[in-house]
């Protein structure tokens, strides 16, 4: 039996991230994580920060780290465009340990002083994009 595949590009302003073949992709949609398979109806949504999982014709899985993007599923082919997105290889594990611990420190910084100029959504972000980093990397 032949395997059910379908292409997937995962693109950034910088770089094509991936571009192959899957059996399976799991996105972290703004309303909830979802999966694609062959033969998924047309989509066009935003995603979040979170994990992109994709299972190949080969059975191995490979994550990568987003900050959000769109999807789009069409004719058997799944386009990821997105800001940033890491394969989880190139996370850099002390960076992200180092964004999370000044973002939260930006955080407690707004709260305690009044006036302080920070941008609290700003930090929340970022520290959004630390965790799921170093979530997505095990650690």
């Amino acid at each position: 039996m032949a395997e059910k595949i379908f292409n997937v590009e995962i693109v950034t302003p910088r770089r094509t991230v991936f571009q192959g073949q899957a059996t399976l992709i799991a996105l972290p949609g703004v309303v909830g994580p979802f999966q694609v398979l062959i033969n998924h109806a047309p989509l066009l949504t935003a995603l979040e920060v979170g994990d992109i999982r994709i299972a190949s014709p080969e059975g191995k899985e490979t994550h990568f780290a987003t900050s959000g993007g769109f999807v789009e599923v069409r004719n058997n082919v799944v386009t990821v465009i997105a800001e940033t997105v890491e394969p989880v290889a190139e996370i850099d594990i002390d960076r992200a340990r180092r964004a999370r611990d000044r973002a939260e420190q930006r955080i407690v910084q707004a709260r305690t002083t009044p006036g302080s100029g920070i941008d609290v959504a700003r930090a929340h972000a970022a520290l959004a994009r630390s965790i799921n980093r170093l979530k997505i990397s095990g650690v």
